[in-house]
């Protein structure tokens, strides 16, 4: 009868340490059951379940093992696994499986601890834990630095509500972000994401640098604030807003545009996600020529807001068509999507106001980014402590892959 067998091998990295133990089990025809290997600061961990033959002796594979560690300088033990074990950990492709995505300026063992614990409290058993920012300089400013680490967890399932909501209060007490996401198929074949404009792409509410251009900005932006605080219905608010822009001169808003911020890390989050094929759209319930503006500044595919009406050189105080609110949003979102034959579960929403949630609901990823509170506490992701380019750890993607 064939017996199990783990290995575990600790000790400095060096070249072809894998290679050598590999070699010597091929010679005694084992079978390779599952792996693992992490290497952090030149010290190597090598993890393999084998199942020795029953035609071959394990006191002898042992031996040639232990005698290829002393050769390598390394640390070697073994441990017999019962085959009926074995055969219940087949079963493991049942349970749910989470990836927890930490990010920060600045991520220490307390926020390491903490996560671990609200896994640990909720049955979660932690499988992997990878770092997805580079090595911060020690000397570094927090400010120029990003840090973001990924868990990888498998429980019963289904995985209780409870749990997210621990990880939110853990994000909320320790000033980092977390997000949460199912481990499936969608979750690393997602090829659309639609940002919200206002406060997000871009740093301001252009509603309000039109007002201050037009010298209403204190009756604009307390409007703004309840509409995105969901005190106020979206439509609403938009028109009243609106209508207090009414003689506006073309010439200054055609002059705005250049003139607003981009939030920290568009830039390098959009032209990342071009170069690795996804399409890239703005839904937003701000103004279309800002839109238009940035669709061009940022090589995006669409772009969807609303339009300033104008007549004689001046604004009306009305808008054409149908307002971008935040249902209109859901559904661009979905007919996006058709026409990119992808479902909802492939792609990403990006927004921070109340009139952001019904595409943030449907999306297969949803991020409330620098959001309000009411956005933060339904959505899964939330990123409030880096900038935009945070967004890239969301989808697994390390900083050495982009360099």
């Amino acid at each position: 009868m064939s017996e199990i067998v783990l290995v575990n091998i600790t000790g400095k990295d060096r070249e072809g340490l894998t290679a050598g133990f590999t070699r010597i089990l091929s010679i005694h025809n084992a079978v390779v059951l599952d792996i693992s290997q992490a290497v952090i600061f030149d010290h190597l961990s090598l993890g393999l379940l084998v199942e020795i033959p029953e035609s071959s002796q394990s006191s002898s594979i042992l031996k040639d093992l232990l005698f290829e560690s002393h050769k390598l300088g390394t640390e070697i033990s073994f441990s017999a696994v019962d085959p009926e074990k074995y055969e219940a950990l087949t079963g493991e492709s049942e349970k749910e499986r989470l990836t927890i995505t930490m990010l920060g300026r600045r991520l220490t063992a307390f926020h390491v601890s903490k996560v671990s614990q609200a896994l640990s409290s909720h049955h979660m058993n932690i499988d992997n834990i990878i770092r997805l920012s580079d090595r911060r300089p020690l000397k570094a400013p927090e400010a120029d630095h990003m840090a973001s680490i990924q868990f990888s967890a498998s429980g019963g399932k289904p995985v209780s509500a409870d749990l997210r909501e621990d990880l939110m209060q853990v994000a909320r007490n320790s000033g980092m972000d977390i997000s949460f996401q199912v481990d499936d198929i969608y979750r690393t074949n997602r090829k659309l994401v639609v940002f919200d404009m206002d406060s997000t792409l871009i740093r301001t509410e252009v509603i309000n640098e039109l007002a201050a251009l037009a010298g209403v900005h204190d009756e604009v932006a307390e409007i703004t604030r309840l509409a995105m605080e969901g005190k106020m219905e979206f439509d609403e608010g938009f028109r009243k807003r609106v209508a207090l822009l009414e003689g506006l001169e073309q010439e200054k808003i055609d002059a705005l545009p250049e003139r607003l911020p981009l939030s920290e890390g568009a830039e390098r989050v959009t032209r990342t996600l071009k170069q690795l094929g996804y399409r890239i759209g703005i839904l937003s319930g701000g103004f279309s020529f800002v839109g238009e503006y940035l669709k061009e500044k940022l090589n995006l595919d669409y772009v969807y807001a609303n339009e300033l009406e104008m007549k004689d050189g001046k604004a009306t105080g009305q808008v054409k068509g149908e307002i971008v609110n935040g249902d209109r949003k859901a559904s661009l979102l979905s007919e996006l999507a058709e026409k990119e034959g992808l479902s909802l579960s492939q792609t990403i929403a990006v927004g921070d106001g109340a009139n952001d949630l019904p595409m943030i609901s449907i999306a297969g990823l949803g991020v409330a980014f620098n959001a309000k509170p009411v956005v933060r506490e339904k959505a899964d992701s939330a990123i409030s402590s880096v900038g935009l380019d945070g967004l890239l750890y969301l989808l697994g993607i390390r900083d050495r892959e982009l360099s």
